[in-house]
């Protein structure tokens, strides 16, 4: 005979497993004291409830409260019988007590008796996930999914792990579909704004912050992710409130101080940015992240203790995170390179960009024939039949090129003029485009519409974009400098006849050496072995080209960056007069002017022009054989002026 709860006429069974289900979720989002609560509630009707007793002891343990823990361990064991629920709660509180490999097991063997449970497998696969094992915990994920479709904390275990893979739109399905089982889960809307932060989609980010925060005001991380939001939209004053609030919540975040300095340095105040990265290497000093952010703010020199510290940290390489060896091989490489030490500096940059790219899904064959496919597409033929549609707003510049080609500079120098707001690295058009197809089929990509598409669709398309940019800037014209717009360069004319595209270009050699010294926060998934990098410029080159073959003349302009440093006044103007504007001399100060500067190019655009940049690679001119094939370079001659260092 079932036994009912108390004045409930609910089966015991049901309610408590409901609320054991409650308690863990509550758990794993941090919440111990809540969680706490419903596993003394469980207690208080069942006595010897292993799930309980384990989710007491785990949160005892989280508390510091050991001896504690110990007794309520010493009563699960012995209410332990060799039964699935007992295997099951045990690695509950192995998980609760961070040791996933002691967890897996006995989930293993709770699922060889019960091989139904979704609740399990979904438990399984967060110990895989904790493990780095991803994969394997996507897999067992899905398995708990198909058990029981409906199961919100599998949906989110999902994303969480997709986000792991990079496959953060697959993420966003997931997150929205357990928030559309429980709308009130703080946890899954602070991931689900991270997911759509990390595709560009900042705006989305935020709202979804702020519903975590109307749910619960004391969620640092949320904060912070509602920070990082912010400052990707150059709301910069706001971004670092929200970190000040999470380093209130918790002081022991490092990420916090850190991006507080990013922010600083972004709106040029380069002291108080170098004072938060050091407070984030003081709070955290195995962190290698803060190094390297530290490393790219100030230029080291001969005994320097930043290099000191960081030598130390690799001789105990081993036990880092990969993340973080990854991090401490791009330091390194910063400062051997300040000190000349070329091929140190070389070693610990083909280190860091190899332990990258062995996280990076990376499709060469897939990304490249995207290359061919868009020039197949957008023919001389299509280009004159299409235009004359789209929306004639003069407002949209586009800054295009390949990542570390000029990019920055040239939209300071634009932003520099009264009329002109410099939006930074927007994903505004994909999302509008993206938006477009989605409302037309959604199994169908823009370039399959195209051929089809009317003036009064490309108009629609050209002003979602205008909506999009409209809602955060105005003036005269509005500079859209995110890179990987060149892929959309064609259609850009076509949605906004009137828009201009200025092409940044550096030598391929430089471009390419620069792109594999950084390690980018955004997903730049070419950059990080040498000969895919050169293979991907190429496909990237022989796209500007076509581009320059079948768009009208005046759309687009090129602009070397080695001849802006060289005649800087007579490429501003040309700049300036590409857009339709009349000349002003505070664009010659770009370095002058006060405005939020996000990219990593954020120091140098607030100095006057100089040269160092120009053959920055020919000291590892030896070094990049694999670079220097690909892009069909020959290497200079040992001994030659051209292999010196560039004074």
């Amino acid at each position: 005979m079932t036994k009912l709860a108390p004045a409930t006429g609910l089966p015991r069974g049901v309610r408590v497993d409901r609320t054991l289900r409650a308690a863990r979720a509550l758990q794993q989002q941090g919440q111990l004291r809540e969680a706490e609560q419903l596993h003394q509630a469980i207690l208080a009707l069942e006595p010897d409830h292993l799930g309980a007793l384990c989710g007491l002891a785990g949160i005892r343990a989280q508390q510091g409260k050991c001896d504690e823990a110990a007794l309520l361990l010493r009563r699960v064991a012995g209410a332990m019988s060799d039964t699935a629920d007992a295997h099951a709660a045990l690695g509950s509180m192995f998980a609760s007590l961070d040791r996933p490999e002691d967890a897996i097991p006995c989930y293993e063997k709770a699922l060889a008796t019960r091989p139904d449970d979704a609740e399990v497998y979904n438990n399984l696969a967060r110990a895989l996930y904790k493990l780095g094992r991803f994969d394997e915990a996507i897999a067992v994920c899905e398995r708990s999914l198909a058990l029981e479709p409906g199961f919100a904390d599998a949906h989110r275990t999902l994303g969480d792990m997709l986000q792991a893979r990079d496959r953060h739109g697959e993420a966003v399905v997931h997150y929205e579909m357990a928030l559309a089982m429980r709308p009130d889960d703080a946890a899954t809307c602070n991931n689900l704004a991270h997911a759509l932060h990390r595709l560009g989609r900042f705006r989305e980010a935020i709202a979804q912050c702020r519903r975590a925060l109307a749910i619960r005001p004391d969620y640092a991380d949320a904060h912070h992710n509602l920070a990082n939001a912010l400052m990707a939209l150059n709301r910069n004053e706001e971004a670092i409130a929200h970190y000040e609030r999470t380093l209130a919540l918790d002081p022991s975040r490092a990420d916090a101080e850190n991006n507080i300095g990013v922010a600083l340095q972004a709106l040029g105040r380069f002291a108080e940015a170098g004072r938060a990265y050091e407070r984030a290497v003081r709070l955290a000093p195995r962190g290698a992240g803060f190094h390297l952010t530290l490393a790219h703010a100030r230029p080291f020199t001969a005994g320097d203790p930043r290099l000191a510290a960081m030598e130390d940290l690799a001789g105990d390489m081993a036990t880092l995170s990969e993340g973080d060896q990854i991090a401490l091989h791009f330091a390194l490489g910063k400062a051997f390179a300040d000190l000349a030490e070329h091929e140190r500096s070389f070693r610990h940059l083909l280190a860091g960009n190899a332990l990258k790219r062995r996280h990076v899904a990376y499709d060469e064959a897939a990304v490249l024939g995207v290359f061919d496919r868009i020039r197949a597409t957008f023919t001389r033929e299509l280009m004159g039949s299409r235009s004359g549609g789209g929306d004639p707003s003069p407002v949209p510049v586009f800054v295009v090129g390949m990542p570390r080609s000029g990019t920055t500079l040239v939209e300071q120098i634009l932003a520099s003029h009264s009329q002109v707001q410099g939006a930074g690295e927007i994903d505004d058009f994909g999302v509008a485009v993206s938006t477009f197809a989605r409302s037309k089929d959604a199994s169908t990509g823009i370039l399959d519409l195209l051929p089809a598409l009317s003036g009064g669709q490309l108009r629609e398309i050209g002003k979602g974009y205008l909506d999009r940019i409209r809602a955060a800037a105005s003036a005269e014209r509005i500079v859209n400098k995110l890179p990987s717009n060149f892929l959309y360069a064609g259609l850009i004319h076509l949605a906004l006849p009137n828009a201009r595209i200025i092409h940044a270009c550096r030598d391929p050699v430089d471009t390419c050496f620069s792109c594999f010294s950084l390690l980018f926060s955004g997903e730049q998934s070419y950059a990080y072995h040498l000969g895919e990098l050169g293979r991907y410029y190429g496909a990237y080159a022989a796209l500007m080209a076509h581009w320059r073959n079948v768009l009208p003349d005046g759309v687009m302009i090129d602009v070397q960056y080695e001849r802006v440093v060289d005649d800087l006044e007579g490429e501003a103007r040309r700049i300036i007069a590409h857009c339709g504007l009349a000349w002003e001399d505070q664009c010659l100060a770009f370095h002058q002017t006060r405005r939020p500067v996000l990219t990593a190019s954020s120091i140098q655009v607030r100095q006057p022009i100089y040269r160092g940049s120009v053959g920055r690679w020919r000291p590892y001119a030896r070094l990049l054989a694999p670079l220097l094939q690909a892009l069909e370079v020959e290497p200079p001659a040992a001994g030659s002026a051209s292999a010196a260092a560039p004074t």
